[in-house]
């Protein structure tokens, strides 16, 4: 189990160095960053106080290197637009995607599990084809329509939830909706198939033989099997939903670190479009980890894999 877990820690450090250096070399590409922070209307001159002012006169590779070591202790540097330390931006905004990625999971594991389940208990018949297209219907709906829709209907015309802002906990209610659809399919998908193959296997039927409950064969022997891959793609799916939530908290107008990322680009504030990539990227790669012990825990042949 150590030995698995120091494997996925390695792996998860070579990422983040890559992350890093991607991260560094892509807002390096993108153009001058002194011309970016004077301004159109700068001269020569300014721009050239400006670049001996932020280092960026120095070679790419101390740049890097110099980034890299403050990045290690927490420091990203200060903000050009916000005129913030990035490591206190990122800290006020993270707790708004990390309640709308949790909230957007918790609730597409509710719909999906009950319906995987469902569906593989009554395969081939109109219950598994009405979830099958559900779910395809779900995968199909751009995130930023349904939210529309959702603010059109519960917001404007029912009036039950807020459409934007992050006073209470409605608020997050209509943007973790949208942002659960875009696990639910999957996630239902990997429910059904997990679970008629469990269903079909040696250890059910053994069950079954010696009279145990359905229920309990259902929830204690088939699920426990079906749910190990489940685990990773929910955690993976997280991560996305950490990732990607721009969309989402650009639509519902929540500050979060996706929409922090995108004023950031809009604005050509470099140093937080680098701690963004690189927090996200971490959080992704914790996930991914732990979604490896639980996978671990749950099956204990993958310890010694």
């Amino acid at each position: 189990m150590l030995r698995l877990i120091a494997r996925r820690l390695a792996l998860g450090v070579l990422v983040a160095l890559t992350v890093m250096t991607l991260a560094f070399l892509l807002t390096r590409l993108s153009g001058d960053l002194a011309v970016s922070i004077a301004g159109p209307s700068a001269t020569q001159a300014d721009v050239e106080i400006v670049r001996k002012a932020y280092g960026l006169d120095r070679p790419l590779y101390v740049q890097f290197f110099a980034w890299v070591g403050r990045a290690m202790v927490g420091d990203f540097g200060q903000s050009y637009f916000f005129k913030d330390s990035v490591a206190n931006l990122i800290q006020k905004r993270l707790p708004i995607t990390l309640t709308l990625g949790l909230v957007g999971l918790s609730l597409a594991l509710m719909i999906s599990l009950p319906l995987g389940i469902l569906a593989a208990l009554r395969e081939n018949t109109w219950i598994d084809r009405s979830v099958t297209m559900f779910t395809m219907v779900g995968q199909a709906i751009p995130s930023f329509w349904l939210a529309l829709i959702l603010m059109i209907v519960l917001g404007l015309q029912l009036g039950v939830l807020p459409i934007s802002g992050t006073g209470t906990w409605q608020h997050f209610v209509m943007p973790g909706i949208v942002l659960a659809f875009t696990a639910i399919p999957a996630l239902t998908r990997l429910t059904r198939s997990g679970m008629i193959e469990a269903m079909a296997s040696d250890y059910i039927r053994t069950a079954r033989a010696k009279g145990l409950s359905r229920a309990r064969i259902i929830f204690k022997h088939a699920l426990r099997n079906a749910a190990i891959p489940v685990v990773s793609i929910a955690a993976v799916q997280l991560g996305f939903m950490l990732g990607g939530s721009i969309v989402i908290e650009t639509v519902f107008a929540l500050h979060g670190v996706g929409y922090l990322g995108w004023e950031s680009i809009a604005k050509n504030d470099f140093p937080v479009v680098q701690a963004v990539v690189l927090v996200l990227a971490v959080f992704y790669i914790g996930l991914t980890l732990l979604a490896d012990i639980l996978n671990a825990l749950l099956d204990p042949r993958l310890r010694t894999g």
